[in-house]
């Protein structure tokens, strides 16, 4: 189904019917799929929707620059239009941040709330990044020397170089939206999450790594932090069955 929000073009999917609701914010890029096996254990018992962020999947990127505020924004009025109350919020990875703006910054009331693997927490940059940075600054600096016809070609070259995979990924209109996003740190959120809160984390998890987990549930003031062994950044797929058990415990606990 698709839901058009301001310039929003929006696909989004709800399955279930059951008399409570759940909202799944999956990471970044297009990641809907990967739920699937989630969606079948929780639907005989939830309306679940997810949907496909602006840029991924079916779902169509505005002529404009975001910030993770905007997607936050998106989320309240897909909520709002399609009046879902007191929602179960489950997120993996970017998904978290949009969560923390909706509940802590918002005041959007969620029954439960279910971090996977969150993001949220700025990195900091160790003396290697820093070099990283600084040479890539450096270098792009340099274009101005290059020939018009080249120019775009060298540029090109060192994002190849330099660019992480998930921005290398990006069409050029995403590419300021993702720096927009990643630069954000949005810690200072946590203290005012006011839902019941559970972390799942994988212990091996290198792109949001375990010790951020470990500040969130010492941040959140009703939270608790499962440990996923040797799970990665996508513990919700490394043990599906252990993980959709985790949550229906949690869920359906009163």
């Amino acid at each position: 189904m698709n839901i058009i929000i301001n310039d929003f073009n929006i696909y989004y999917e709800k399955i279930g019917s059951g008399k409570e609701n759940i909202i799944i914010l999956p990471g970044w890029g297009n990641t809907r799929p990967t739920f699937n096996l989630m969606i079948d254990a929780l639907k005989k018992y939830y309306n679940v929707y997810i949907l496909d962020y602006p840029g991924f999947g079916n779902s169509s990127f505005p002529n404009r620059n975001l910030t993770i505020y905007d997607y936050a924004e998106l989320m309240q009025n897909f909520i709002n239009i399609l009046d879902i109350k007191d929602p179960i919020v489950i997120t993996h990875s970017f998904g978290t941040r949009i969560a923390l703006i909706l509940n802590a910054k918002l005041k959007i009331k969620f029954k439960k709330l279910i971090i996977i693997d969150g993001a949220g927490i700025k990195k900091k940059k160790c003396i290697l990044l820093k070099s990283k940075q600084f040479l890539y600054k450096l270098l792009k600096k340099l274009s101005i020397i290059f020939p018009k016809k080249f120019k775009k070609l060298y540029l090109k070259k060192l994002v190849n170089i330099f660019g992480s995979a998930d921005y290398k990924s990006l069409n050029d209109n995403m590419k300021k939206t993702f720096s927009n996003i990643v630069s954000e740190d949005l810690s200072y959120l946590l203290k005012n999450i006011s839902s019941e809160t559970l972390l799942i984390w994988g212990e091996k998890d290198c792109d949001t790594p375990l010790k951020d987990g470990i500040k969130m549930n010492n941040s959140i003031v009703d939270s608790g932090l499962i440990i996923i062994k040797n799970g990665t950044h996508f513990s919700y797929l490394d043990v599906p069955f252990y993980v959709n058990n985790i949550i229906i415990e949690f869920v359906h606990f009163q």
